[in-house]
């Protein structure tokens, strides 16, 4: 694993708020790993072995129906933490939708650490609530939103997630490649594929988005997509 010195989501990680000492202690407890898009890092009900740091790349977390189908119940982005500390089993599945580094470690070891270090335990307690905040936020979203505004709140989300973890200082990306298939976006907003794509198929017609090719998404009117959200 090379040091968290060097490490990109260094500041806007958990560990954001060790010391130097601290962040080399952390450093020998964990390992880097790289994983391909489609793998799976930690399987739902299995027991709560792994935590990890997102350093590079998109993963979503996935939960399984009574009839087997895949529930998509979130997406993580670098320096989101991933896994269940202080706990005994895993409520969701995480499978990489890109190719992705993680910074991992034990759960057991992460935990004893964590006890040790309150501002650490601190930063997780704030990480959930922000988790919270976000979950109470696509409540309303498949409870109230109609097709129009998931799908535009959804593209802004990403757009502003992607900002955060890049070094442009820009607070949404104008341009990006969506990590998630139509059935994919489709499952996540609670539509079918085809309203995803006549609702973005409307928006590039409408000049508020650009598709230039099945993956990229280009945020032409942002005020306009702002409204489409229902935000304006």
């Amino acid at each position: 694993m090379s040091s968290c010195q060097t490490c990109v989501v260094r500041n806007r990680a958990i560990c954001s708020a060790l010391s130097d000492a601290e962040l080399d202690a952390l450093n020998r407890m964990g390992r880097r790993i790289a994983i391909g898009r489609g793998e799976t890092l930690i399987w739902e009900g299995d027991e709560s072995a792994l935590v990890a740091n997102v350093i590079e790349g998109v993963l979503k977390l996935s939960t399984s129906t009574a009839d087997g189908r895949e529930q998509i119940v979130g997406v993580v982005y670098p320096s989101d933490f991933i896994g269940r500390p202080f706990g005994d089993t895993t409520q969701h599945s995480v499978t990489a939708l890109s190719d992705a580094q993680l910074c991992l470690f034990t759960r057991p070891s992460f935990d004893s650490f964590a006890r040790e270090y309150p501002q650490l335990q601190h930063k997780l307690l704030e990480r959930t609530l922000t988790e919270l905040d976000r979950a109470r936020g696509w409540m309303l979203l498949l409870g109230r939103k109609s097709a129009s505004e998931r799908v535009a709140t959804f593209l802004l989300d990403m757009a502003r997630r992607l900002a955060e973890t890049s070094c442009s200082g820009a607070d949404l990306h104008e341009r990006f490649d969506l990590p998630l298939t139509r059935q994919q976006m489709a499952d996540l907003l609670g539509l079918t594929i085809e309203t995803v794509s006549r609702q973005l198929t409307r928006l590039r017609q409408a000049g508020i988005i650009d598709l230039p090719d099945r993956r990229a998404v280009v945020i032409l009117d942002r005020a306009a997509m702002e409204a489409e959200a229902g935000n304006g």
